[in-house]
């Protein structure tokens, strides 16, 4: 797969879904982590991150939007549960890109959405945890940009044994 991406969260205050994130993101091959204006429970590297990330991709701690410095060439991906935001399966993913998720109880401040190049929402009925809309987000970025085969037309599908014969 080429390029690189970046996952963090803007506001994130709760220690476990920061660690959760920091964990998934690492299981996804980000290339860095950051938070923009944490809470002060989440800004240190003690997190609930059983692989300890911090230590294999780095980590990137913003007081506020004005802070973030990302890569020349990078797309800001905003996700948020917006009616005008494009909807994940629909949605492209820029080669480099930094995907910012909102906190645990509120949104993307006005100030994030307007900084970001895109916003992608995922097809849910309502807002769901913050490191399981990371997760997503990951794994539609992965699976729509590797070169995995089309799924088969049958349910299970073929092996790849059965394909040689």
């Amino acid at each position: 797969m080429r390029g690189y991406f970046g996952i963090g969260a803007e506001g994130i205050s709760k220690p476990m879904n920061m660690g959760a994130l920091m964990r998934t993101a690492h299981a996804f091959g980000a290339s860095f982590f950051y938070s923009v204006n944490a809470d002060h429970r989440v800004r240190n590297t003690n997190w609930s991150d059983t692989s300890k990330s911090y230590k294999n991709i780095p980590y990137y701690n913003w007081d506020s939007i004005d802070e973030m410095e990302l890569p020349k060439g990078c797309h800001l991906v905003g996700i948020e549960l917006t009616d005008d935001a494009i909807e994940l399966p629909e949605f492209k993913h820029p080669r480099a890109a930094a995907y910012v998720l909102g906190p645990e109880k509120g949104s993307l401040s006005p100030a994030m959405v307007e900084k970001c190049k895109h916003v992608v929402k995922i097809p849910t009925k309502f807002c769901i945890n913050v490191s399981l809309a990371g997760a997503l987000v990951m794994y539609d970025r992965v699976l729509s940009m590797s070169a995995y085969e089309n799924r088969p037309i049958m349910p299970g599908g073929p092996k790849k044994d059965a394909l040689s014969k």
